[in-house]
């Protein structure tokens, strides 16, 4: 696993695209795809920032600022990089995304416990994800950004050179939030059905918004403290998919669309050698 990320080196997160890689770090995005005609091409920007003053660093409301900062990034780039295309762009990840609302209304129709709905909405939730890294090369996109960003975390900019060497897993990984997401977005919508009438509505997306930042805050935990038991069933959930489902080992060209997006990123980060 790589060493952790060095106090004076910004910590990068990233995303797998449909024909390339996807990296931010504290203030810019970075992304580099490869065109049909095999000429790699990179662009970049400024991060979308969210901040609430005086709430906004307190627990589960920041989680939620995150999450939205990530998500903002999405828009910005696909608007400054239209070369880059999305793995859920495809046909069969529409279809997936079809059939999974499908699916959800025939559970809640269907099961007549509570539990057993939500478990199954929460279940089928997941399709249009798996069917997005299987249907592509979204997997393969996935392991460059695991393997780029274990290398830049081990030995900085130079280090990305040699990042083949490194696991297609990384204990960062988002795939470490699935498993919470689905606990505490479970519990949430189990608590939003004793809300009567309309306000049920409005209760479920602030029911959302509650689960995902503690769901945030769950993985911040996990990072922060390796050992300890809920972060090992964590990250051992989240390593499984990850070496089972959402990752395929890249081949050399792949990795040299990493190794652009990770130079950029340095260069609009201001992170040298």
């Amino acid at each position: 696993m790589p060493e952790p990320a060095h106090s004076d080196r910004p910590r990068l997160g990233g995303m797998a695209l449909a024909n390339g890689l996807l990296v931010h770090g504290p203030t810019h995005w970075a992304a580099a795809v490869r065109r049909e005609d095999g000429e790699i091409v990179v662009a970049s920007g400024a991060k979308p920032r969210f901040a609430i003053p005086v709430v906004g660093g307190l627990p589960v409301i920041r989680g939620i600022l995150r999450i939205g900062e990530a998500m903002a990034v999405l828009p910005a780039m696909r608007r400054a990089f239209p070369e880059a295309r999305f793995a859920f762009d495809s046909g069969p990840a529409r279809l997936a995304i079809a059939a999974t609302f499908a699916g959800g209304l025939i559970a809640r129709r269907r099961l007549h416990s509570p539990l057993g709905q939500e478990l199954a909405s929460a279940a089928l939730g997941l399709a249009p994800a798996v069917v997005a890294l299987r249907t592509s090369r979204a997997a393969a996109w996935h392991a460059v950004e695991h393997k780029s960003i274990a290398a830049y975390e081990a030995g900085g900019p130079d280090e990305v050179a040699l990042a083949d060497r490194y696991p297609k897993e990384h204990p960062r990984c988002g795939s470490n939030l699935i498993a919470p997401m689905v606990a505490t977005s479970v519990a949430a919508n189990l608590l939003v059905r004793c809300v009567p009438g309309l306000r049920r509505y409005g209760a479920r997306g602030v029911a959302a918004l509650l689960a995902v930042g503690s769901t945030v805050e769950l993985f911040a935990f996990a990072t922060r403290n390796p050992g300890h038991p809920i972060a090992r069933t964590l990250h051992g959930i989240g390593h499984a998919i990850q070496a089972r489902i959402a990752t395929v080992e890249p081949d050399p060209d792949e990795m040299l669309v990493g190794a652009a997006a990770l130079q950029e990123i340095c260069r609009v980060e201001g992170v040298s050698g």
